[in-house]
């Protein structure tokens, strides 16, 4: 029986839909604690007993979550929650009963959850052929149904340099250099978005591959965009993302 979890989840709004969702399925289980890097969640782990379960996201802040597995001997359970499908199989590698692409839904946790306390584990490869299968019907949003005139219009994501947000109203700056307002968040819109061709540079920002121009050493170990479409346009990208980034690019 599941009595605590430790969630590792570097992106608050993540993290604070996780607690939620536990809190409806599973009130009774306790929630340790919420750490955001990997440097934070070996430190935590070393000074801690191994909690009955560890909700984890792979991309930290810091780097991906397998260097703490790689360099600690964790015998406690593990669910990945993240939106990048490309780890799949490296997963399973691992302790891991189970991966759940964000945004998580209500009733795959709640099925995570009595999976762990069953450790009814599947075999290996047929666990890593069911994934995927889910991860073939992963789809991402592709367009955008607009208020035009008396009636709407169509804006294709592939269309779009940019988002950002300004005076709390969500943008698209789009490659032909005009702009169209959106009803949905950038939180939403992180989750909507491909995360192989979208990357959340931070608060303001969710900026297209394709949209990148150049990419400059900013100080204190940011880094400095230039976006194609906008010269004016420059996007810092914090240190603690900055190896994020550099790896979304390399990809």
């Amino acid at each position: 029986m599941i009595k605590n979890i430790l969630i590792v989840e570097d992106e608050k709004p993540n993290a604070d839909r996780l607690k939620r969702l536990i809190g409806i399925v599973r009130p009774d289980i306790a929630i340790l604690d919420v750490l955001g890097s990997v440097s934070e969640s070996m430190a935590w782990l070393l000074k801690n007993d191994c909690p009955d379960l560890i909700m984890m996201d792979i991309r930290l802040s810091d780097g991906l979550s397998f260097e703490i597995l790689e360099q600690t001997n964790l015998k406690c359970p593990i669910i990945f929650t993240t939106a990048y499908d490309e780890y799949a199989v490296r997963a399973f590698k691992f302790n891991s009963v189970d991966y759940i692409l964000k945004p998580i839904d209500q009733d795959e946790l709640a099925l995570a959850i009595e999976k762990v306390e069953e450790r009814n584990l599947p075999d290996p490869m047929i666990a890593v052929q069911n994934l995927l299968n889910h991860l073939d019907r992963k789809s991402y949003r592709s367009r955008f149904l607009l208020p035009y005139r008396d009636g709407f219009k169509t804006l294709l994501v592939n269309e779009v340099a940019y988002f950002y947000v300004e005076l709390k109203i969500t943008r698209a700056f789009l490659n032909n250099s005009t702009e169209e307002n959106l009803g949905q968040t950038l939180e939403e819109l992180e989750q909507q978005l491909d995360p192989k061709q979208f990357f959340r540079a931070n608060r303001q920002f969710i900026i297209n591959i394709d949209a990148v121009q150049n990419i400059h050493n900013y100080f204190n170990g940011k880094l400095k965009i230039k976006l194609k479409h906008n010269p004016e346009a420059e996007v810092i990208v914090s240190r603690e993302k900055a190896q994020q980034f550099r790896n979304w690019m390399d990809y």
